[in-house]
């Protein structure tokens, strides 16, 4: 049974329409209203599921307005569920501002945990690295797409992006132009869906893969680019040199190389030793 003037934020499938919780159905059934990013969309999966329930239109050109009219909603007693047109919500899709305003407003904000895109793939990458960053959409100018990228060529981790597919090709032009050729990617495209492909290979001969099949270009794409190999354990990496190189002219070494530690990750022995020759006179 649910409560009073909750916002539940509903994650649904991201291809296939049984990936769905029962939790999610039970939810979506009972709520007053649902907010979702495309009406036909959204009516679709809902349909399927045998759930008919007033729908509202939130996406990223109206998400302020809108959340004025489920703050109304919530005022008069009603519960509300937040949906996208695929994954879960307020992650590189519409939501947080409504979530944010909710939540600024007093009134209780519930998750109901399911499909994200990201995870997917990531679960399948066969990556052992613990640690990864996700990031979601690049820009979609090769410049600006390229200066963040280069924000991660030094990193250890993998990094996460995703991709339309009217860019895929220009993207990983771009990943092998700052990461260079031989930097492995993991490409999932279509999860879950009829075509679904993941594709494990290096920058340069993914980019002739895709190439060589127009179909291999098309739907959404997941892209995990593998973290950088140190090759020497005394190195740092370009991020961590700066780092410290920026703490050091503003505080004592020991506290400097404490702090950069904490930042970067590094290991602080190696830390100390490169602080010991950036402090010695050129």
């Amino acid at each position: 049974m649910l409560g009073k003037s909750t916002l539940y934020v509903v994650a649904t499938p991201i291809g296939n329409l049984d990936d769905i919780s029962l939790r999610a159905l039970d939810i979506l059934k009972t709520v007053d209203v649902v907010a979702v990013e495309h009406i036909q969309n959204s009516k679709y999966l809902l349909v399927t599921h045998g759930i008919s329930v007033p729908l509202i239109s939130l996406h990223q050109h109206n998400e302020v307005e809108v959340t004025n009219k489920i703050l109304t909603l919530l005022a008069e007693g009603k519960n509300v569920a937040l949906i996208t047109d695929a994954g879960t919500p307020a992650i590189s899709d519409p939501g947080a501002i409504l979530v944010q305003q909710i939540r600024a407003k007093g009134y209780l904000v519930i998750p109901i945990p399911g499909a994200n895109a990201a995870i997917c793939a990531l679960s399948a990458a066969g990556i052992t690295n613990p640690h990864f960053f996700f990031y979601g959409f690049l820009p979609t100018k090769s410049m600006a797409r390229q200066r963040e990228l280069i924000k991660f060529k030094s990193q250890s981790y993998p990094a996460i992006f995703y991709e339309a597919p009217h860019r895929i090709i220009e993207c990983v032009e771009d990943m092998i132009e700052v990461f260079g050729a031989n930097r492995m990617l993991t490409l999932a495209r279509e999860l879950t869906k009829v075509f679904e492909t993941i594709h494990v290979s290096s920058l340069v001969e993914t980019l002739s893969w895709l190439k060589s099949d127009i179909y291999q270009q098309k739907g959404e794409f997941v892209l995990i680019v593998s973290g950088a190999e140190k090759t020497d354990k005394s190195q740092v990496s370009e991020q961590a040199h700066n780092t410290l190189k920026y703490l050091l002219a503003e505080l004592p070494l020991k506290q400097a190389v404490k702090l950069a530690a904490v930042i970067t990750g590094e290991n602080k022995n190696t830390l100390y030793q490169l602080a010991l020759r950036l402090k010695q006179p050129d």
